[in-house]
Parts: structure tokens; sequence; C-alpha cells
């Protein structure tokens, strides 16, 4: 089992060219090896047909040819025998042999010459030195006539139809004298001749020899005594079993490479559109939940496959989207813990101060043993109220953030007057320090549109702000100024450089700058961020700069009455 599992797994592509082998490759090999066998046993057949026919059809064309001689000489016998004259025959004879096409030679010979001849009997002979064939035929007991045939005239006789024909033909006679051939060739000649079986089957075509794809065929003639032999040459063999056999192999392999072209450009989309989901499945592991599967799309690509994709596709927004909201809810969460810190942190210090005040001047006035004048009494009477006043806006403060961040806040939107809110903010605050406040704004400066006790919060904590975070001795400035449709607040006062990248953190909770101002003033961090939630609240801006020059400020438009009932 441990080796069985220690096999290396075959990728796509090698698992593809290894089936494209055994589905492919390997019946295509088999096929070509069947169907080759089979065209060669069909040719090898053909070829044993034609070579029979071949051999059957020189043997008819051979006794076709005899028997028309002998016809024609039969007549000539006939004719001779009615002329009684001898130059009579002569010019008859003259005039047959002019108009024939098969006899060389025509003339009427004597008993008494027989010894020139073979025999006095009527004959047919090749003569092989002088390559023609004699026929006697007894015109009567002392006269007969002798007839040549030249051997090449009986060659176009009987290879007429064969003349392009590339088989070896032989026609031999007595002794396996050759006769007649078409397409000579001694070597070959000499191989046909010694594979000739001893034994012959008369008027018969046979087959003989030992070489399948070369078969040998004769047809041996009775009357006149002739062999015919058929030889299919090693020329014709190539060019029918060999020549096919290629042409076989040749269309199996172009089928072959056409269905492994088609399968490679198949597993060529297939193999990239796995690759996608591959790579789309190792970035998901990863945490890159952004990553999409892009298919190439086409006539190649499975349904199977785009339907992966389209699911995967949908199952990586759903976990990115829930991955998102994971991460914004340990945000907040984070930020709620900060919150909580920093919540128990500030009322941990700040809150306790005002306590101990309140506790501490308490415990005096409810004290027995000693007598308290009228002026201490009322002093610490005064620093209770104070502190007293001081817990109530940390308290405020604390309540009013669920609502700034829930945007829950319960505003009585209504007209407002600046100059009246701007004055009672003032007097609530100035009690606080003995500090100038210089406000520049016309007592007829239009009404905005706000909720009157927020707006008048948001001023105080502004106006408390410049108290605590100012230099001593300094002014604080308000100017009002009406820009189109807006009223432009601005609340200014004398601190240090804050550089623009430390402005906008102001805005948030618990926050306060680490410098000379604010470490030694005491503070929740909240005022901004308090200040700010109501103007957004209010459909107001609020902005903040600081200049070189050392001047604060914070910048807060409203809308106009006016503005609002135009709309």
């Amino acid at each position: 089992m441990k080796k069985i599992r220690d096999i290396k797994r075959l990728k796509i592509v090698e698992q593809i060219i290894l089936v494209l082998l055994l589905a492919v490759i390997t019946p295509t090999i088999v096929t070509t090896v069947i169907v080759n066998n089979i065209n060669q046993h069909a040719v090898r057949n053909e070829l044993q047909y034609s070579a029979l026919s071949i051999s059957e059809s020189i043997a008819s064309n051979i006794e076709t040819f005899t028997r028309s001689g002998e016809d024609e000489l039969n007549q000539i016998v006939l004719a001779l025998r009615h002329i009684p004259y001898k130059k009579a025959k002569s010019a008859y004879l003259k005039d047959l042999f002019i108009n024939s096409k098969l006899i060389s030679e025509l003339k009427i010979i004597n008993k008494k010459d027989k010894e020139k001849y073979l025999r006095w009997e009527e004959y047919s002979n090749y003569d092989k030195q002088k390559q023609e064939i004699q026929i006697l035929k007894k015109i009567n007991e002392d006269e007969a006539i002798l007839a040549t045939i030249d051997i090449q005239s009986f060659k176009d006789q009987i290879f007429n139809i064969y003349k392009k024909d590339d088989r070896q033909i032989y026609v031999l006679g007595n002794n396996n004298i050759l006769i007649a051939a078409h397409n000579y060739n001694k070597k070959d000649f000499d191989r046909v001749t010694y594979a000739l079986p001893k034994k012959l089957v008369q008027n018969k075509a046979q087959l003989f020899g030992k070489v399948k794809n070369q078969p040998l065929a004769y047809f041996k003639l009775k009357e006149p005594e002739l062999i015919i032999i058929v030889n299919t040459t090693h020329h014709i063999t190539k060019t029918t079993i060999n020549t096919a056999r290629y042409k076989i192999i040749l269309a199996l392999c172009v089928s072959a490479l056409f269905i492994i072209f088609i399968v490679g450009i198949y597993t060529s989309y297939l193999y990239i559109n796995i690759r996608q989901l591959f790579k789309g499945i190792i970035a998901l592991s990863k945490g890159n939940y952004n990553r999409k599967i892009r298919m190439l799309s086409n006539i190649f690509t499975p349904y199977e496959i785009i339907f992966l994709a389209t699911e995967f596709n949908k199952m990586a927004d759903e976990i990115n989207t829930t991955y998102r909201k994971l991460k914004r809810s340990n945000k907040e969460l984070k930020k709620l813990d900060e919150f909580r810190s920093n919540l128990i942190d500030t009322v941990s210090h700040e809150f306790r101060t005002p306590l101990t005040s309140i506790k501490g001047y308490t415990s005096r006035l409810l004290r027995q043993d000693i007598e308290l004048d009228e002026e201490t009494i009322q002093k610490s009477l005064k620093i209770i109220k104070n502190q007293s006043e001081r817990l109530s806006r940390m308290v405020e403060d604390l309540l009013v953030i669920p609502d700034i961040e829930g945007s829950k806040l319960n505003l009585i939107i209504d007209s407002v007057n600046l100059y009246d809110t701007i004055n009672d903010a003032i007097l609530s605050t100035k009690h606080k320090a003995q500090r100038e406040v210089i406000v520049d704004i016309d007592e007829n400066f239009p009404d905005v549109w706000a909720d009157n006790d927020r707006l008048e919060q948001v001023f105080i904590n502004l106006i408390d702000n410049a108290f605590k975070y100012s230099y001593e001795d300094t002014p604080i400035r308000i100017d009002v100024k009406q820009m189109k449709n807006h009223a432009v607040i601005k609340v200014s006062n004398s601190s240090d450089y804050i550089a623009p990248d430390k402005l906008n953190k102001l805005f948030g909770k618990f926050i306060r700058i680490d410098d000379k101002t604010t470490r030694t003033t005491r503070g929740t961090g909240l005022g901004l961020f308090i200040v700010k939630g109501l103007v957004l609240a209010m459909n107001g801006s609020i902005e903040l700069e600081s200049t070189k020059d050392n001047i604060f400020s914070v910048i807060i438009k409203l809308p106009l009455k006016e503005q609002i009932i135009q709309k």
C-alpha cells in the first residue's frame, strides 16, 4: 500500500497524453496492421486472379491465332488444288502474300525436296535461330505449301491487349524453348522456368511459386503444345500491395494526427481553464478573496467547467463580502475596545477630580466640630456646583456619543438667532476663566436653520476648548460672516502650530495632541468629536485651521433660514 501511495500522481496533461497513447496510437497501430493484412490478402488474391486470367487470355489468343492460321492455310490449299497451272498458283500465292498480315513467306514445295525440311507431314515448328514459325500443309501427295510466320507478328497478335501491362509473359515450346515474350528479363525468366513444376496440368490455368505477393501462373496448351507463363514482377507488387499499404498507413496516420490535433486543442483549453481553477483555489486558500476565475469560453470549454468557475466566483464574492463585514466588525470591535479602555481611563481620571472636590467640600460643610463663616460656606457651595456641572457635562458628552455614531440624534430644527445663541454660550463658560471673548457679529444677522440647544452646546464646547488650549492672557475671537447662503462662524484662539496631518485627528474620540499645552490641561478628548457630529447632523460643515503665526481656528458653516425656505 505504501508503494501505491508513493507513486507519482500524473498531471492532467500527462494523463491525457497517456490516454491518447492508449486510445488513439495503439488502436491506430492495431488497425493499420489489420487493414494492411486484409488489403494485402485482397490485392494478392487480385494479383493471383489477374495472373490466371492473363494466362488463360494468352492461351485463348494463341488458340484463336492458330485456328485462324490453319483456316487460312486450309482455304489456300483447297484453292491450289483447283488451280491446274503452276504460274497461276504462283500468282495466286503472290497475291495472297501481299494481302496477308500474318504470313511473311508463302511457297509451294515438292516431295522430292523433302530432305530440306523436317518431315513430309503436316506440322508446325518454331525456328529459334530464324525467330519464325513454319507451318506445312499438303496440297496433294507430291506438293505441299510452306507458310512462314514472323515471330513478331505472332507476338503482336497474342500480346496486343497487354502492351502496357508490366507483367512478364512467356510462351514456351517443346523443351521449354522460349517462343515469344512480353517484358523479357533473363534473370526473371531463368527463375520462373526453374520454379515451373515438373508435371503440368493441361488446358487449365494454375498458380505456382513460393512468393505469395508475386504470384506465377501457367497454362499448358495441348494443341499446339505450348506453355504460357505469367510472372508478377516486384515492380507490380510494389505499385499495388506496397503502395496501397503506404496509402493505408498514411491515411490512418493522418487520421490519428487529426484526432491528436483536435484532442490537443481541446486539452489545451481544458488545461488552461483547470489551471485557472487551481490558481483561484490557491489564491482563496492564501486569503486573496478578490481573485476571480476568468475562463477561455469557446466551443471547447465544457459546461461543467464554466459552471464550476461561475459557482466558485459566487462563493469567492460571498466569502469576500463576509470577510469584509468581519473585518469591519473586527475594526468596530477594536474601536469599541479602545473606546471602552479610553472611557474607563477617562472616567477614572476625569471623574475623580470633581468627585474628590465635591466629596471634600461636602464633608467640610457637614463638620460639626468647627464653625464656618458665610463666605467659606458660599465658596464651598460654589465649588461643589461647578464640579457638579463639570460632571454633568462629561456625562452628557459620553451619552451623546452613541447617538452621533448611530445617527440617532433627536434634533429640533428651527430658526435660530446666532447672536443670542453665541452670547448665551459665552455667559455659560465665562465664569471658568477670566479671559476676553471678542465677538464680531451683526445684531441683525440672519437666522440659521439648526437645533438651538445643540448649537449652543457646540459653541460652549468650542469656547471651553479655546479656554483650555490657548495661551494665557490671550483673547478668544468669534467672527460670523455671511457667505452666499451660509453663515460662516470662525472661533479662533492663540496656540502652538499644529501640522495639517494632525488636524483631522482632533475630530477623533479621546484624541489629544501631546504638547506642552495639552499636557497641563485635563479633558476627555471628546469636544471636537461631539462638535463635528452635531454640526453635520444640522446639515452644516466644519474644518480646522492652524497657521504658523500660532492661530488655531474652528470654521463652521450652517445653512441660513432664507435658503431653506427658498428650497
